[in-house]
């Protein structure tokens, strides 16, 4: 009897491509092998030390430890707001346009569960990061894909972007009511410019959907380049959130903050499935991320500058070892298409293979879309001793095969 139930949200996710290369890499280690890892967005350094004493400071408190609010506490949504005025001269509404959420990807999914009907439409660009599209998948909706496309310098092809968009958006039914962007991009470390979201704002409103926007690698930019945000747009507001987490840009990937801010309807949405859900972030932890956001930012500019010097480092040694790879100028990836000779295997063969024969591990980029199967991620987690031992065991199996 019990077997004739189904479970019809779960029978719609498709199996997760990446637990096939874990489950060998975790063998292999077990096995006492010395994997380098490449393959998760884990930042691997110490969260800075200001921010860690004011955890401990709050922590100590004698009232931090009850229940807090699931929206965030006022100072930690004020700090949001100092935040974006800062960095992109944009004011926002503490109370009705700012939520703090645990982490990115907790706010991505509550908020698709917020306003999903039964039957909508998200479309979304692909390859694209697993949960811009399951999180759809997982409220009920569906998900209709388009190709993202690309120059060789990672920057985004506006003109095409718009064509694949209106063709998805009059070939989508039920007609789509929301779209995602995310730049700089996960996995394929795509970035835009302001004029994007220009043409992408006058778009939504007069086509009526919603733009869901993901900046969660805002700050991790190289060469000059600086992320915009959708909400500097005049407009912006009527018809896109944004979101960010402070995982890669203060090394607080465990810590779980993040917020969404932006349009005061979805906004409200994601506040009241939020207060069902949960009593929010540990208080310490919020009062501590507060300090992160209004505190001296020279911990994200040291963040930045160790990515950067690991992208020259990675990019000259696997060149010398035979995989030549294009710079990206954003994130903390490098999408690498596949070395010529071993094209063949696609990704996911491939990312065994160097498993196995090279004690490297990377993520297979059929993990993020049929689109992303030529690439490979590789995440800049490890410090230069491991990236250029990585690079001799590269050069060695591919030379060997």
């Amino acid at each position: 009897m019990f077997e004739e139930i189904t479970f019809h949200t779960i029978e719609r996710l498709p199996n997760y491509v990446f637990a096939e290369v874990n489950a060998i890499k975790m063998a292999a280690r077990r096995a006492g092998a010395d994997i380098i890892d490449f393959s998760m967005g884990n930042p691997d350094g110490k969260t800075p030390q200001h921010i860690i004493d004011k955890l401990c400071e709050s922590a100590n408190k004698e009232k931090t430890s009850g229940y807090s609010t699931s929206m965030g506490i006022y100072k930690l949504r004020l700090a949001v707001c100092n935040w974006y005025k800062r960095k992109y001269g944009v004011d926002l509404d503490p109370e009705s346009e700012v939520v703090a959420t645990m982490g990115s990807k907790e706010g991505f999914v509550n908020l698709a569960r917020a306003v999903i009907n039964p039957g909508d439409t998200a479309i979304v660009p692909t390859p694209a990061y697993p949960i811009h599209t399951q999180a759809f998948i997982i409220a009920g909706g569906n998900v209709a894909k388009m190709p993202l496309r690309y120059n060789e310098n990672f920057e985004l092809d506006e003109n095409q972007f718009f064509a694949d968009l209106e063709k998805s958006l009059k070939e989508s039914l039920p007609r789509a009511k929301y779209l995602i962007v995310n730049f700089p991009h996960n996995p394929t470390t795509i970035t835009c410019e302001k004029s994007f979201y220009e043409r992408l704002v006058a778009l939504a409103k007069k086509e009526r959907f919603y733009i869901i926007s993901d900046i969660a690698y805002a700050e991790l930019t190289f060469d000059d380049y600086k992320t915009p945000s959708i909400l500097e747009v005049e407009g912006a507001r009527d018809v896109a959130v944004e979101i960010y987490t402070l995982s890669k840009s203060y090394n607080m990937a465990g810590w779980r903050v993040g917020f969404v801010v932006g349009n005061k309807r979805l906004i409200s949405a994601l506040k009241k499935i939020k207060s069902w859900f949960d009593y929010g972030m540990y208080t310490p932890i919020q009062v501590a991320a507060t300090i992160a956001l209004d505190g001296d930012q020279e911990c994200v500019e040291a963040i930045k500058l160790n990515y950067a010097k690991r992208r020259e480092i990675l990019l000259e040694a696997f060149a010398n070892a035979g995989w030549s790879l294009k710079k990206p100028r954003a994130s903390m990836f490098v999408w690498a298409r596949l070395p010529q000779s071993k094209m063949h295997l696609g990704s996911l063969e491939f990312s065994k293979e160097l498993l196995q024969k090279a004690c490297v591990a990377v993520s297979p980029g059929v993990g993020f879309g049929e689109a992303g199967d030529a690439f490979v991620r590789i995440a800049l987690i490890e410090n230069e001793n491991r990236i250029r031992q990585a690079a001799r065991n590269i050069k060695k199996y591919l030379k060997e095969s």
